[in-house]
């Protein structure tokens, strides 16, 4: 390889590069890059300037604090070359080996690779960008063979991923799951605190950390993130054989029974791009990722089937309910808001209304007051007036209250909504409108065989074949989306059984002096378990209403 400048070796500065973190842990590829480029500038006569390392460090991006450090070197001037072992140390991409190249002869100096193939010549200089090209085509294509390869495992019904789930383990052959009691016993906690208990996010981390219990990776403290993903990860919904049915290969549904339910484990659910960027601090640059994640469609993702984790159905969708509707209680100067979280809304725009704190020398003032409001958007609500907390959370807690003391007329009413709901405003029995529809279904299956028997004994003609098969399909969609309406109404119906049942077991035994006692947190859970809305207007008009339990509108209709 000829010299870089033309009158003799000169400086150099040795650049090496490993881009995994087992790599840079045990130093061994570095020091034979180290080690390679050393005996090269020796048996050229370059002198070493300095060298350069970057550890862990990904070619795909140009944010890299060893390739700074040599940058700003060539930038400071008398260096010859920079040398490394193979072209793809300095960048995987191409163009950012150009724009190295091009930054570095501005300055006077080389990049040169010991596996340069070209002499520096117009024609060399072609050849390595072409070999460049097909190194990164040849890369891409591996990368693309690797992902087929894992999509057509998944298709066949086996799991590909690094780690078991929280609640599972590998089974013998590390392709799909098996249920780890220990693990899915503290899941089911988690989705009955919930689902049934109505528990915030940020109350079930704080109850884990205090019950001891560990993350998945072994570390005491839980992050909110963490369980609000878990409570909407398809793998804790059990699923019909139906259900399931759907969103596997035939292979795959013929291997199930059809009398189990399923988990999913989704491969491709989401999309992830991390970016490699640098910004300049008080303790110089820092480097850091940048991460972008998207939920890809349901069509663009694959589903694999994983053993029953022994959730109810409806545990999992009051949790997901409760995920939708929950907001951590606002703990605005230091108090614990008890409508905040949703709970209380403007009447005008039915925006959730926000806690605000006011203090003076002697005492604090706290109010609820409409979010778009007091922030002067009258195009969206004019209600700008401040309410005082205390006398809110007061009339709101003494409906509440009289209904928690009285266990008669708790039962009565929680009873009456149940039947309210299940009559359906006049629907009739959901139990008895799904045989019927479940019948309807049957019957398509039968005509749909008898017209294709038809067919083929030529008795009935192609085109009229088509139209009845149309027809039937119609028909079928139909049924299959009542008996969906009719799942939702049923587990709406469970869940309210649910949460009456939870209510007067929790609330009902206690007398009316610990009920009056209850403490803020407590009081905001109450309301949680009702499902409590409380629409406030202007005037001070507080108008209550409940999915578990209904509120008299005349009960404390204003102020």
């Amino acid at each position: 390889m000829p010299s870089a400048n033309g009158g003799g070796p000169g400086r150099a500065i040795l650049y090496a590069r490993v881009s995994t973190d087992e790599q840079a842990r045990s130093g061994y590829s570095l020091a034979q890059q180290m080690e390679a480029l050393r005996d090269y500038a020796a048996r050229e006569g370059y002198e070493v300037m300095e060298e350069v390392s970057d550890p862990g460090q990904s070619g795909a991006s140009m944010e890299r604090p060893g390739m700074d450090r040599v940058r700003d070197l060539v930038a400071a001037g008398g260096v010859a070359v920079v040398l490394a072992q193979d072209r793809d140390r300095f960048a995987r991409e191409p163009a950012y080996h150009y724009l190295l190249r091009r930054e570095f002869e501005e300055r006077g100096t080389a990049i040169r690779a010991m596996n340069d193939r070209g002499d520096g010549s117009p024609e060399g200089e072609l050849t390595d960008g072409i070999l460049d090209q097909l190194a990164k085509f040849e890369r891409a294509k591996t990368a693309e063979r690797t992902r087929r390869g894992k999509q057509r495992k998944v298709r066949e019904g086996k799991i590909v991923a690094s780690r078991a789930a929280f609640g599972f383990d590998y089974n013998a052959a590390r392709d799909g799951y098996v249920v780890s009691p220990e693990q899915m016993g503290v899941v089911r906690r988690i989705f009955r605190m919930a689902g049934v208990e109505r528990t915030t996010i940020y109350a079930i981390r704080r109850h884990l950390e205090e019950a001891g219990l560990t993350t998945p990776s072994g570390k005491p403290k839980w992050d909110a993130s963490f369980v609000r993903g878990l409570l909407l990860n398809d793998l804790y919904k059990p699923h019909t054989f139906e259900e399931i049915r759907r969103i596997v290969s035939p292979g795959v549904a013929a291997r199930l029974d059809p009398g189990a339910r399923y988990g999913v484990w989704w491969s491709g659910r989401r999309s992830f791009e991390r970016k490699r960027v640098s910004r300049d601090g008080p303790d110089g640059r820092q480097y850091k990722f940048e991460y972008k994640v998207k939920e890809r469609p349901p069509e663009d993702r694959i589903g694999v089937p994983v053993p029953d984790p022994g959730i109810p159905r409806e545990w999992v969708d009051a949790a997901r309910a409760t995920v939708r509707g929950n907001r951590r209680p606002a703990n605005a100067g230091r108090r614990e808001w008890e409508l905040s979280g949703g709970i209380l809304r403007c009447a005008e725009c039915n925006r959730a209304m926000s806690a605000r704190s006011h203090s003076k020398p002697k005492r604090d003032y706290f109010y609820y007051c409409c979010s778009a409001g007091a922030s002067d958007k009258p195009h969206i609500c004019t209600v700008s007036k401040n309410h005082r907390a205390e006398d809110l959370e007061a009339r709101t807690w003494e409906a509440a209250s009289e209904i928690l003391k009285d266990p008669g007329r708790l039962r009565a009413g929680l009873d009456e909504m149940i039947e309210r709901e299940r009559s359906g405003g006049g629907r009739g029995d959901p139990a008895a409108e799904a045989r019927t529809w479940a019948d309807r279904l049957a019957e398509v299956g039968r005509k749909r065989d008898g017209y294709l028997d038809l067919a083929a004994d030529g008795i009935v003609g192609r085109a009229e074949l088509r139209a009845k098969l149309a027809a039937l399909e119609e028909t079928r969609e139909t049924a299959e989306r009542e008996l969906d309406a009719l799942r939702r109404r049923t587990e709406r119906l469970e869940g309210i059984e649910r949460d009456r049942d939870g209510l007067i077991e929790t609330y009902a035994a206690l007398v009316p002096e610990a009920i009056d006692a209850l403490g803020s947190e407590e009081r905001h859970r109450v309301y949680k378990m009702m499902g409590l809305k409380a629409l406030l207007g202007a005037d001070g008009a507080l108008e209550l209403s409940g999915d578990v339990i209904g509120f008299p509108k005349n009960g404390i209709s204003s102020s």
